[in-house]
This record gives structure tokens, C-alpha cells and sequence, in this order.
């Protein structure tokens, strides 16, 4: 067996309705009381946040809130939430959101103690020191934020920039599929799909791959792809938004630690540039990639159709075209747009996206097939 780690965070609570009684919870596991609980205007406005408030009121907690937090969060956010994070004195973060407002809550907690600019910690293992001890708790089934030790910022207009680093990963991580119930069918198909990619790309990835990813990938892409057209039109049923949470967790931990590709490297420009939700970018350019990908990744895109098709039939190859027809069609039920031109994209500007594409080379280099700026054209063509 090849060298490999794995890493993840420090401690998991999966529970219906934990999030009512989050005080309780955390204080078996945190000696703070100054939480900084950051979120974003639509949970802070929704009520959702009452309950669990006032649990960690109950039990001894000082809570502020940040609530200015936006999809793909820009620089100045981040920024804006570490004074007021510094203001309140805070020594306890708390994630609670999708993946833009845990994304934040991650490099709070690291630059609450840290002296290193922001610039310093863009890269790969950059991040020095400790940081404030990081509780997250996610309300969509779909980034995996909560357990990855990765946050993405805008950085300009159309550019985005990661920090990677073990400091990420959050000490306690409650998963609490009720806070899923509201979301409508649009963002949970995006979100589920999303987390399907993840899996995906783990099991796929040209380096880090290994057998705990690759379990947890598996798994994960079972559980999403048995439930996510029943969560997309049955929003209120438990057994599929739990199955869905937990299934976006496990894909979470597999690409934390056996890194995405070129589905995400093609998907962010488009983000960048027409401000679409991250998982709906991966959804519309997941199709393209794997077709690209199939004449070195068949043999594991065949493993993955015995994972999601009752039964499959023929080689290699063949059952690897059954599982990408499976992903295509799952997608098109699931009642998310299908091709770039619905969602607002113009044929003139894809040669500007493949160029923007070619700038993620992080994730790129991780693509089974190499994907050069001519091949990005021909995906984001594909995919027009």
C-alpha cells in the first residue's frame, strides 16, 4: 500500500434538531464563551437562528453575529468580519450557513491569532500557527465547507484565490438535517449535485487519491444519488435530506483530502464572471468533463456505476458511459439547467473563460487528463 494521510476534523454530532440545543452540545467540548456566530442576512432575518441562540445563551455563551456575509465572499468581508470578530473579543467561531459564511468562519478563526496578512495565506500550507478553537454547522447539503480545510475568496473582479491548510479544519463539526427542510428545490438540486462532483473528483483525482477517499467518495455519491430527486421534490422528507447531508459531509472529507479538478478549474470562471452559484457552475460543465476524462478514467468511472446503477452490463468503457449518462440524466430531472446559454452565458466570452480557467492550476494538475486552454474551449463549447 502507498504512503498516505488523512485528516479531518477533530470531532462529528449528527443529530435531528441538534442545532436547538447547541449549548448543551458545546459546551461538552469548548471552554469559551465569547462566540462569534457567522452567518449571512437571509438565516440571520429567517428566524432560524432564535433556538439556537438561545441555547448558547442558556449555557453561558456571549453571542455576536456577523451576518454580512455573501456568496462567494470577496476580501473585504473577510476583512470586515475579523474586526468585528476582534471588537467583541471573540475566542469562539462559529460557522453556520452554506459554504461562503463556514468558509469565513475558518480563516476568522485563524487570523484572530494570527499576525500574517491575508496575502501570506493564500497557497497551499502557508497558514502558521494556531488559531481560535472553529465549531461548524452547515445548512445545505452541498460544499462539504464544514470538514475540508479549504476557503475560497474572491479576490477581483472576476478572480478567485483558495487557502489550504491543516488550520482549517474545524474541532467539532454538528450536522443537523432540519436546518436543510427550507431550502427550495433549485438550490438543493445545485447544492446536491455539487456535493456529487466532490465525490467524484476525489475517486478520480490524479494524485492524493487513496482508500479512505475513496470509501468515503463511494459512499457519499450512493447516498446523494439515491436521494436527491426526492429531496429536490419532496423537500420536507427527513430520510432524504439527512441521507443528503451526510452524503455532502463524506464528499466533503474525501476531496478535502484527495483534491478536486477540472470540473471545479472550468466552474469558478464562470462564477467569477456571471456570478452563478458554485454548485450550479459544477453542474454545467460536470457533463462535458467527464466525457473528456473517460480515456483515462473509465476503469474508475465503471467502479462508480456499480456504486449508483442497480445493475450494469459490459467492459470497462461501457459501464463507464452508463455511469456518465446516469450523472447526465440525474441532472436533467433534477430540474437544474442543462446547458451555459440558459443561465445567461454568451458565446463570446468563452475564449476569456478557458484563459481564466487556465489559472487554476491547483486544480487543474489534479484532472486525470491534462487540460490545456484549447481543451477548455472545446468543454466550455460542449457545454454552450
Amino acid at each position: 500500500m502507498k504512503t498516505f494521510s488523512f485528516n479531518t476534523p477533530g470531532s462529528m454530532h449528527v443529530e435531528w434538531g441538534g442545532a436547538k440545543r447547541l449549548g448543551e452540545l458545546a459546551s461538552e467540548w469548548f471552554q469559551e464563551r465569547n462566540v462569534l456566530l457567522v452567518t449571512d442576512k437571509f438565516l440571520s432575518d429567517s428566524g432560524l437562528l432564535s433556538e439556537t441562540k438561545a441555547s448558547l445563551e442558556a449555557q453561558g455563551f456571549s453571542i455576536s453575529i456577523f451576518d454580512d456575509v455573501v456568496a462567494d465572499p470577496p476580501e473585504h468581508v473577510l476583512m470586515a468580519c475579523v474586526d468585528f470578530a476582534k471588537a467583541n473579543q471573540t475566542d469562539l467561531v462559529i460557522g453556520l450557513g452554506g459554504g461562503s459564511p463556514m468558509d469565513i468562519a475558518k480563516l476568522v478563526a485563524v487570523m484572530l491569532t494570527s499576525e500574517q496578512p491575508l496575502a501570506e495565506l493564500y497557497g497551499i500550507g502557508k497558514v502558521k500557527g494556531k488559531r481560535a478553537p472553529l465549531l461548524q454547522i452547515p445548512t445545505t447539503a452541498g460544499t462539504g465547507s464544514e470538514v475540508t480545510n479549504i476557503t475560497i475568496l474572491t479576490t477581483g473582479e472576476t478572480t478567485k484565490m483558495g487557502v489550504v491548510s491543516k488550520q482549517l479544519y474545524a474541532d467539532y463539526v454538528l450536522l443537523d438535517a432540519e436546518l436543510t427542510i427550507g431550502l427550495p428545490s433549485l438550490p438543493t438540486a445545485a447544492t446536491g449535485i455539487d456535493a456529487m462532483v466532490h465525490a467524484i473528483e476525489a475517486y478520480t483525482s490524479a494524485h492524493l487519491k487513496n482508500p479512505l477517499s475513496d470509501a468515503l467518495a463511494k459512499e457519499a455519491l450512493r447516498l446523494l444519488s439515491k436521494n436527491l430527486l426526492t429531496a429536490c421534490h419532496d423537500g420536507a422528507n427527513r430520510a432524504a435530506r439527512e441521507a443528503m447531508l451526510l452524503g455532502a459531509n463524506l464528499a466533503g472529507q474525501a476531496f478535502s483530502n484527495s483534491p478536486v479538478a477540472a470540473v471545479h478549474a472550468l466552474a469558478y470562471p464562470l462564477g467569477g464572471h456571471y456570478h452563478l452559484p458554485h454548485g450550479l457552475t459544477n453542474a454545467l460543465m460536470l457533463g462535458p468533463v467527464l466525457r473528456y476524462n473517460m480515456k483515462e478514467a473509465a476503469s474508475l468511472y465503471a467502479e462508480l456505476a456499480d456504486v449508483v446503477l442497480d445493475s450494469t452490463e459490459g467492459d470497462a468503457n461501457n459501464r463507464a458511459a452508463q455511469f456518465v449518462d446516469y450523472m447526465q440524466n440525474l441532472m436533467n430531472e433534477s430540474g437544474a439547467p442543462q446547458r451555459l446559454r440558459d443561465v445567461g452565458v454568451t458565446e463570446e466570452s468563452l475564449p476569456t473563460l478557458a484563459k481564466d480557467a487556465m489559472l487554476q492550476t491547483r486544480l487543474l494538475g489534479n484532472n486525470p487528463v491534462p487540460v490545456a486552454e484549447s481543451d477548455a474551449l472545446t468543454l466550455y463549447q460542449e457545454a454552450f
